[in-house]
C-alpha cells in the first residue's frame, strides 16, 4: 500500500523536481501538487493525502496558517515541513501548528525518504540541524548553519545559473539577474547540460536538490 503525498511549493520547478526525485520510490505516490498553502486545503479536502510536504514562504496563505487549518480540520493528515528557513522562530513555529517532521531542502534523498516514512509511522522527524537549532535555542546560543556544498564539475557562475533555474527563474530573468545576454545564459546552461551528463532542465532541479544545491530567499 503506497503512502499517499501531496506536495506544496510555490516553485513549480521544485516541485516537478520532487515529483520525479520520488517518483521511483516504490512505496510513495504523489496525488496532487500545490503551489500556495489556500490549493493546499482545497486539495486536502479533495485527495485525502496522508502526508503534505510543506513550504513555509508562499503567497495568499502560507505554510504555517495552511498547517493550523489542516491540523485542525484534517488531524489525521501528517504534515512535513520542507523549507530553506533555519531561523528557529520558523521551526518553532511550524512544529507549534502541528508539523510532524521539519527539513531543509538541501537535505539528502535518503533523509527526506526517512522523514515520510517516520512520519507516516506516527513519529516524529527533525533533521540534525534542526535538531540543533532547537537544542541551541534551549541553550541560549546561535548555531553556524551555512550548508556545506558538494564539489561538482561547474564553475561558479555556472553554479550560479544552475541554483537560478532550479528555484525557477526563466533564461531572461537569469539574463537580467546576472547581467549578460539570454544566449549566454543558453551557452552556460548546455555547458551544465553537459558537464554533469543532463538532459533537462528538470534534470537540473532534481541533480541541484540531491547535490544540496537549492537556494531560497
Amino acid at each position: 500500500m503506497k503512502i499517499k503525498l501531496l506536495i506544496v511549493d510555490d516553485h513549480q520547478l521544485f516541485r516537478e523536481g520532487l515529483v520525479n526525485l520520488l517518483g521511483d520510490t516504490e512505496d510513495i505516490e504523489i496525488i496532487g501538487q500545490a503551489s500556495n498553502g489556500k490549493e493546499a486545503i482545497e486539495l486536502a479536502e479533495k485527495l485525502s493525502p496522508e502526508i503534505i510536504i510543506m513550504d513555509i514562504g508562499m503567497p495568499v496563505i502560507n505554510g504555517i496558517e495552511a498547517t493550523i487549518v489542516l491540523q485542525k480540520r484534517y488531524p489525521e493528515i501528517k504534515i512535513i515541513v520542507l523549507s530553506m528557513h533555519s531561523e528557529k522562530h520558523y521551526v518553532k513555529e511550524m512544529l507549534e501548528a502541528g508539523a510532524s517532521g521539519y527539513l531543509f531542502k538541501n537535505c539528502t534523498y535518503q533523509q527526506l525518504i526517512e522523514g515520510i516514512h517516520m512520519v507516516y509511522a506516527g513519529k516524529k522527524y527533525l533533521s540534525d540541524t534542526i535538531t540543533e537549532v532547537l537544542i541551541h535555542d534551549y541553550l541560549g546560543k546561535t548555531p553556524d548553519l551555512k550548508p556545506i556544498l558538494p564539489e561538482i564539475p561547474l564553475s561558479t557562475r555556472e553554479i550560479e545559473v544552475l541554483k537560478l533555474y532550479a528555484i525557477g527563474k526563466t533564461t531572461k530573468e537569469i539574463a537580467d539577474q546576472i547581467f549578460v545576454s539570454i544566449k549566454t545564459v543558453g551557452t552556460h546552461k548546455q555547458h551544465i547540460l553537459e558537464k554533469l551528463e543532463l538532459k533537462s532542465t528538470t534534470d537540473m532541479v532534481k541533480y541541484a536538490i540531491k547535490n544540496k544545491l537549492i537556494e531560497f530567499e
